[in-house]
């Protein structure tokens, strides 16, 4: 069975989005996301946005990445975008690095009408590399 971590600096939106679309995937993978520095809560439009697509991650919660530098991974994907903020580096055993970047929909400012269309863009995005990642990472 395959172990994935997804790292970001919050834990907070695309980490928990692609997460759970990893999971959705292939339920018997081992998905789990943490953050270098976590949030205090899942961001509540991420929670919102995946419920759009039949995903529910509203019982997830922001994890530090201390807690799992002893385990092996086979992958652990970092998905910080911008260039404002610095992707965490990952020092644990793992069998490969991927860097599969997005924008912090978190970082848009506005009424919930005017960032939610930022929030299902990033979560699209996040569920097409996701789904291209799983196609052909995990059948080699």
């Amino acid at each position: 069975m395959k172990k994935i971590l997804v790292v970001c600096t919050g834990n907070r939106c695309r980490s928990q989005m692609a997460h759970g679309i990893l999971q959705s995937l292939a339920p018997t993978l081992t998905v789990c996301s943490a953050g270098t520095r976590p949030a205090t809560e899942v961001h509540p439009l991420g929670i919102k946005v995946m419920a759009e697509i039949g995903i529910d991650i509203s019982q997830h919660y922001p994890k530090s990445i201390e807690q799992y530098l002893d385990e092996p991974w086979d992958f652990v994907i970092t998905v910080c975008g911008g260039a404002k903020e610095s992707c965490p580096v990952f020092v644990g055993q793992v069998g490969q690095r991927l860097h599969i970047g997005f924008d912090d929909p978190d970082a848009f400012k506005g009424s919930e009408e005017e960032v939610l269309p930022e929030f299902r863009r990033v979560r699209d995005e996040i569920r097409a590399r996701m789904t291209e990642f799983y196609n052909t990472k995990m059948k080699e």
